[in-house]
């Protein structure tokens, strides 16, 4: 499994944005497609909401990578 630790800038980022800013997407919109089907998972439990608010500290895994949010 690839781990990944991205770093926000404030208080959140949403869901679809940050699938695209660690590159795993090329667009907030492809982001959404690939929310919507149902791959993506936030602190183990499947995420449908496309501009759901990820906060530091949460984990969010789509297929063999996770993706740690941390605080600046």
């Amino acid at each position: 499994m690839q781990e990944i630790s991205f770093t926000v800038a404030g208080e959140y980022v949403e869901l679809n944005q940050l699938l695209k800013l660690v590159g795993l997407c090329d667009s907030g919109g492809a982001g959404k497609v690939i929310v919507a089907s149902g791959d993506v998972s936030v602190d183990g439990k499947q995420e449908l909401r496309k501009t759901a608010k990820i906060r530091p500290g949460q984990k969010v895994r789509l297929g063999d990578v996770s993706i740690l949010v941390v605080a600046e």
